[in-house]
């Protein structure tokens, strides 16, 4: 099995593929194969490169990563697992606190140390990269560049970890989901191997009118089914106009999540169902 990820090594994404692979037993023959970015990673599923992706869709203290959720939108992916990753950041560089000119890391990671940065490095230069492990790899390049990531990363690059856990709270977790190419079928049902399944869908609305949303959230209520995460986004096809990313306790070979997504699919102009999946958390 061919696993894509975002690298290079030494990400949290290469953390909650090879913690996903442990849960699950996978261990024999299986490889991962370090991409650029998340359109990459997707992409190498998309194109078969991958057998599975694994990719970062929310963070504890940021929310959402936007593009993960346009990507599962936009493509023909079944979500098929998750694995909640602890997330300690790290000022990582080959020089000294006193050398630091440059910061990098990963967009999210930046502004879930933006406290420390304003505090110590007021007037540092910020640069983006495509992931944390991806500033390490560069910040091994000169004293006066560092890096915000993993330990890992700093024993992959040879960095020095200046100072540990900078993130500006304490619980930091990040959620990955595993992805495979195709459409969910509805013989796709999760079984539980752990406390319980989950079920993701995209609900899109079309018409805004008064109290549309709750009738969709009142299916669920009515038949106490328990929603995990409801968050809006913008359809892009005009201002105010949003489609609805939905996590329920559950699994589609359960009756009454059937049931519901039955009676909902009349209510709204499109109903996608991501996946039903067993999920994981990893220890710090």
């Amino acid at each position: 099995m061919i696993i894509g990820v975002l690298g290079p090594a030494g990400s949290y994404s290469e953390k909650a593929a090879k913690g996903w692979i442990s849960k699950e037993s996978k261990t024999e023959g299986t490889s991962l194969v370090y991409y650029d970015d998340i359109n990459d990673t997707f992409a190498s599923v998309i194109n078969g490169d991958s057998d599975i992706g694994i990719i970062p869709i929310e963070n504890s203290i940021e929310g959402s990563v936007g593009i993960t959720l346009d990507l599962l939108l936009e493509s023909d992916m079944t979500i098929i697992g998750e694995i909640v990753v602890p997330i300690e950041h790290c000022l990582l560089s080959k020089g000294e606190m006193k050398d630091i000119k440059i910061i990098m890391s990963h967009p999210q990671a930046l502004a879930q140390c933006s406290k420390f940065i304003r505090k110590h490095f007021k007037k540092a230069e910020i640069r983006t990269t495509g992931s944390t492990s991806h500033a390490a790899k560069l910040a091994n390049e000169f004293c006066e560049m560092a890096a915000i990531a993993s330990k890992e990363s700093a024993r992959e690059y040879g960095l020095k970890v200046l100072v540990p856990n900078i993130q500006d709270w304490e619980k930091n977790h990040t959620r990955f989901i595993v992805i495979k190419q195709g459409k969910w079928q509805e013989d796709e049902a999760c079984i539980p191997k752990n406390d319980t399944c989950k079920t993701s869908i995209i609900a899109d609305i079309d018409e805004d009118r008064p109290g549309s949303l709750y009738e969709i959230i009142g299916e669920f209520a009515k038949r106490d089914i328990n929603l995990t995460r409801i968050e809006s986004r913008p359809s892009k096809r005009s201002l105010g106009d949003y489609l609805f990313y939905i996590d329920m306790e559950g699994s589609t070979g359960d009756a009454v999540i059937k049931d519901a997504l039955y009676y909902i699919n009349s209510k709204v102009s499109m109903l996608k169902v991501l996946g039903s999946y067993n999920g994981y958390k990893l220890d710090n």
